[in-house]
């Protein structure tokens, strides 16, 4: 063949294979067996390698991973990407259906899409071939995951161009779309396009990716939605491509014409990507209802794992009339499935040792499969909630897991006794270190008071990484360093280097080295960051912010008298008294000196030259429209103020948004003004 017949090949080859993969993916057919699909594909790979030359982005063979990448870049949402609301109940679901309708100022139809437990991924093409593609991240900012999602063969590479009977059967369907820029979009697919929706992995590929671990002697994964998110942030493609992921998409961000969220999700069709079939419109709250119960009962026998159903007012322009509260759109909320539970039996009770030096139960179980996950344990949380449950060693229990929530013991099953279940002993000495446990006047909770208990030692530790968010050290390298004796204490982390990791198990040369150099780029914390990074009892986030804005640097924290520290908006004698003893003890002093020794840099908080909020207190509650609480949080600190999450007689003011909760009873009980966020945003 010529280089022209083989050009005239891979063009006929790239056409047939991308109309086999749209027959697939979106429109759930098949002309040839998965057997000839990968036949095709090799003979396009195969003439491709003979001619490099003529191979290009769009090209089905190129969605093989290449090579590692070093990091994620990030990528700016050029619209953000929200959250939504939960409701579990059909009143709940009434509560938000009223409070829409009455917003409208009439009735609405809604359209009612699954809710896939996946990863939300925005996905832009330019003319038409697929560019970027980024995870949600904080909302604003994602990761660039572009390499990855290339590999899954359900996201097209290049969008699918619709016939002139296509457009025009859409348009007669969907009538109030905008019919100058549908029939432009479609015609050239000029420009930036983004969509957005959900990567997946089925029961049946999950089924078969565990069955492959385990024939290799690796260890199982706990659940798809983790392997989905694992895999999408592989900076090696090829691990991506091994993994078999699917897609569906869910919206459109950019404005191609569609008067209606149906409308979009028919055109994603038209386009090759594939939409989740058991979408349905509904005019009213019963149809909401109708589409919920159909889709529960049916849930079991769908090929992937949901949790709910996720409710959208259908047109578009009421959709963006209700704007956003906080970082929920109005218009949109998921209707949860109920918890699910499932029985099973303990037959341990572990108990454990946490930073703070506080003992927890832990129940050990037979394996249960709940809420898409095996679970194995579940936390008792204290002395107090065993005797509650009247638990023993060899009870039948109701184990409960809503979406993502830990697993949680409600009810013991006693009819189910056999006579041979074991009290649980509550112990008296710490299982790390074996010196006697305490029980403080007023407290649940048992402790140990040892400082050198190694348990403690090591939940610090795994606290202190947190804080500082070094990328590659998570518990269990940190663990596997400690018992190395790399690690002993927290400036121990900063001193490692690239020749005392390589060789360790889970390290070869690269990633030592990446290692190291995140370990490096973490050096640069901000003073509340460092500060809830200590570990300190009863010092979290915003006590930590508290006190950064309060004393500006950590010499002035280490130094405060206890009357300083009291005096502080939102810290009491007890908080006070727990932040002065920390810094005086001799091993805290020594471990924050080292810390600045090996290198720690604490960066100044930003604040606004002028400061009118200066010795003002805020406490926000309610939805607020404008912007979110944190945001809000953050604009008082910013000029001068403190924020925190509770009332007190020493709170300035009270600021209420939408469906305000107990705060304000406990404002008006106190006396505190209360204001709404047009009053606040005044302050600004």
């Amino acid at each position: 063949m010529t280089k022209d017949d083989v050009k005239k090949r891979i063009a006929k080859l790239r056409e047939l294979i991308d109309q086999y993969r749209y027959e697939y993916h979106v429109l759930d057919t098949s002309e040839i067996s998965d057997a000839a699909h990968d036949s095709l594909k090799h003979e396009l790979y195969t003439l491709e390698q003979q001619f490099p030359d003529l191979i290009t982005p769009d090209s089905p063979t190129q969605r093989v991973g290449g090579q590692a990448l070093p990091g994620f870049k990030k990528i700016s949402h050029e619209s953000p990407m929200l959250s939504m609301e939960d409701v579990f109940t059909p009143d709940e679901l009434g509560e938000w259906y009223t409070r829409i309708a009455k917003l409208l100022g009439a009735r609405f139809d809604c359209y009612c899409m699954v809710k896939i437990d996946g990863l939300a991924m925005s996905i832009v093409y330019r003319d038409g071939l697929l560019f970027s593609a980024a995870t949600r991240g904080d909302g604003k900012i994602g990761e660039d995951v572009t390499a990855n999602i290339r590999t899954i063969e359900a996201v097209p590479l290049r969008l699918r161009k619709p016939s002139d009977g296509e457009v025009m059967k859409f348009l007669k369907e969907h009538s109030g779309t905008d019919a100058k820029k549908m029939r432009a979009f479609c015609a050239g697919m000029d420009g930036r396009f983004e969509l957005r929706g959900e990567v997946y992995m089925t029961k049946k590929d999950f089924e078969t990716l565990n069955a492959r671990a385990k024939k290799e002697g690796d260890e199982p994964f706990a659940n798809p939605r983790n392997v989905s998110a694992g895999s999408v942030r592989q900076l090696d493609s090829r691990i991506t491509s091994s993994r078999k992921l699917s897609f569906f998409g869910w919206d459109i961000v950019s404005d191609v014409g569609c008067a209606t969220h149906a409308a979009e999700l028919d055109l994603l069709r038209l386009l090759g990507v594939p939409v989740n079939p058991e979408g349905a419109l509904a005019k009213d709250i019963a149809g909401i209802q109708a589409v919920h119960e159909r889709v529960q009962k049916k849930r079991e026998k769908l090929g992937y794992w949901l949790d709910g159903i996720v409710v959208r007012v259908n047109d578009n322009a009421a959709f963006r009339e209700l704007g956003v509260v906080g970082k929920t759109p109005r218009g949109l909320v998921a209707y949860k499935f109920p918890p699910e539970q499932a029985t099973t039996v303990v037959r341990e009770v572990h108990w454990q040792v946490g930073r703070t030096g506080v003992v927890t139960p832990l129940a050990v179980m037979d394996p249960v499969f709940v809420a898409g996950t095996t679970v194995r344990h579940a936390t008792l949380h204290n002395a107090d909630e065993i005797e509650r449950l009247g638990l023993k060693i060899g009870d039948t229990v109701i184990l409960e897991k809503a979406g993502d929530i830990i697993p949680k013991i409600v009810q013991v099953l006693p009819k189910l006794r056999t006579g041979e279940e074991k009290p649980v002993k509550i112990p008296k000495t710490c299982p790390a270190c074996g010196e006697p446990l305490e029980r403080r006047t007023g407290e649940v909770a048992i402790r140990c008071v040892n400082a050198k208990c190694p348990g403690k030692k090591t939940e610090r530790l795994i606290h202190f990484v947190s804080g500082f968010e070094i990328d590659g050290l998570g518990p269990k390298i940190l663990e596997q360093l400690q018992q190395e004796g790399l690690v002993s204490e927290a400036g121990d982390i900063f001193t490692l280097t690239k020749d005392e990791l390589v060789g360790l198990e889970r390290f070869a040369d690269k990633s030592a080295e990446n290692l190291v150099v995140a370990i490096a780029a973490a050096k640069h914390i901000t003073l509340p960051r460092f500060i809830g990074s200590l570990g300190i009892p009863h010092v979290g986030e915003e006590t930590a912010n508290d006190l950064a804005a309060r004393f500006q640097t950590l010499d002035a924290i280490r130094g405060a008298r206890f009357e300083e520290l009291s005096a502080v908006s939102n810290i009491g004698e007890i908080v006070a008294k727990s932040i002065h003893e920390w810094f005086t003890e001799t091993h805290n002093a020594a471990m924050v000196d080292r810390l600045l020794d090996v290198g720690i840099v604490i960066e100044e908080a930003k604040r606004a030259k002028a400061q009118p909020l200066a010795g003002k207190s805020f406490v926000f509650t309610g939805e607020m429209e404008g912007m979110s609480r944190e945001e809000a949080k953050e604009k008082v600190r910013y000029l001068g103020g403190d924020a925190s999450e509770s009332v007190t007689k020493k709170t300035s003011f009270v600021v209420i948004g939408e469906k305000p909760g107990s705060k304000l009873g406990k404002a008006r009980k106190l006396g505190v003004p209360v204001i709404g966020e047009k009053e606040f945003r005044n302050m600004l």
